[in-house]
């Protein structure tokens, strides 16, 4: 039997875990929501790239969504089930190139605890359907202090009507 070099199994961990990261099953999917569909059902129904936010739990490059500059008085709606989630009168703006808020709607979103990329997070999803929408963090503004930092593709925007 070949012995491995240090290299070699340190590359494999490595692969292995990234595997892990990329090909994991979203905790929340063991939940039951109003909104339900297949897999098969959320692909035809989503994006691509909805698809790898809402039901992946994926993340959208930093400073590529429109609704970054969205500054409409109006509500931002889950993408995966049009449940209204935050208000514009929180939303702020991070720095992050992520559009963030300071509180949701009552009871529009859930949390759960988010272990992957070696980090604890908490992971926030739309309380009809689970879609994946992003985090929370404890360093927003006040009066909350939270800065829930959320993907635009996992959300629409719906304007006041004047």
């Amino acid at each position: 039997m070949a012995m491995s070099s240090r290299r070699e199994i340190l590359l494999g961990a490595a692969l292995g875990a990234l595997g892990i990261c990329f090909s994991r099953q979203p905790a929340i999917a063991r939940e039951v929501f109003a909104v339900s569909h297949t897999d098969a059902e959320w692909k035809t129904l989503l994006t691509p790239d909805q698809y790898a936010v809402l039901r992946r739990e994926g993340t959208e490059r930093p400073f590529s969504s429109s609704l970054l500059k969205e500054h409409g008085r109006g509500s931002f709606a889950c993408a995966g089930c049009d449940q209204n989630a935050f208000s514009s009168t929180t939303k702020f703006d991070s720095g992050t190139g992520w559009p963030s808020f300071w509180a949701p709607l009552d009871g529009a979103v859930g949390t759960s605890k988010d272990a992957s990329l070696g980090m604890v997070r908490t992971e926030v999803h739309c309380s009809r359907c689970g879609g994946h929408l992003g985090h929370v963090f404890d360093d927003g503004p006040k009066p909350t202090g939270l800065r829930y930092c959320l993907n635009g593709v996992a959300m629409k925007f719906h304007p006041l009507s004047a």
